[in-house]
């Protein structure tokens, strides 16, 4: 048990680093392309992936469900998502806006009750209320968060937050890889469908055309990741390690970006992560079935 503990752990904290130099790389590819792009970029090559390395063992399983439309709309949530994070990673340090995206936590907290009937208990509300002060510290006057950047990542944080609040609705009835194929699928599909509105003459170079292409690997890799690290460890051991994630964007920040968060944005950081860590904390069984 110890050994699996440590390999999904292990697993776990590769997937959180695969997923932050995903977000450096697509906010540096936002500079010179369309977000359509990179979108389309990203689920397509997911999708192809899934094709050729998941459905062949699947079969028909990988895409029939009794809940087509909740799977899809649970997709849409996290294409959604992505589109307004990469929106916003074109005006915004990478550190902060990751931050900001964190408060999903929080945000779930909120509509667990009217959407999954869950009690919002003192402990929850009082973590609830600090994360908010943490995401005011962040985006305060003067410091590096402004403009329409601040509400692409809280318009971010609140997809991904229905995003979570589907996949406990779904987890009993879908396995992972079928609501991850969704996800590809969707997302290709849409993205397929703005890629022409959006399209430029200014073909990639060599190095881009190779960072697009890792889009796909890291996400696919991610995810690949991730599940194997829920079904060797329990959820509510991985979950507090979430928040390595923010660690991973300041660093890849600093050193891709030169962009450090001054104290107060760290300040506030810190407060969002010690507060979605108290809501992961105060409900173990709902972190287990995620």
């Amino acid at each position: 048990m110890p050994n699996k503990n440590l390999r999904g752990a292990a697993f776990f904290l590769t997937a959180l680093f695969l997923f932050a130099v995903s977000d450096a790389t697509a906010k540096y590819l936002s500079a010179f392309f369309a977000v359509a792009l990179l979108v389309w970029v990203r689920y397509l090559s997911q999708f192809v992936f899934m094709l050729v390395a998941v459905a062949p063992t699947m079969g028909r399983a990988i895409v029939t469900t009794r809940r087509p439309w909740l799977m899809i709309f649970r997709a849409l949530t996290q294409v959604a998502s992505t589109v307004f994070v990469l929106l916003a990673f074109r005006s915004l340090p990478l550190a902060e806006t990751t931050a900001l995206v964190f408060i999903s936590p929080i945000l779930v907290a909120l509509l667990a009750g009217p959407l999954l009937g869950e009690k919002l208990h003192l402990r929850s509300a009082l973590a609830t209320l600090a994360g908010f002060v943490g995401v005011l510290l962040i985006v305060r006057p003067g410091g590096a968060m402004t403009g329409v950047g601040v509400v692409y990542a809280l318009a971010s944080a609140l997809s991904y937050s229905l995003y979570q609040i589907l996949t406990r609705k779904l987890a009993a009835s879908e396995p992972p890889l079928r609501q991850l194929f969704y996800i590809a699928l969707v997302g290709s599909v849409c993205a397929s469908c703005l890629v022409p509105l959006f399209w430029s003459a200014i073909l990639p170079s060599p190095t881009q055309a190779l960072l697009l292409l890792s889009l796909g690997f890291y996400g696919g890799a991610g995810h690949f990741l991730l599940i194997r690290a829920f079904h060797e460890t329990p959820a509510s051991r991985l979950s507090p390690m979430m928040y390595m994630q923010l660690l991973w964007a300041m660093l890849l920040g600093w050193a891709i970006f030169g962009q450090l968060p001054d104290f107060v944005s760290v300040v506030g950081m810190l407060i969002i992560g010690a507060s979605g860590l108290a809501l992961v904390l105060r409900w173990p069984r709902a972190a287990r079935a995620a």
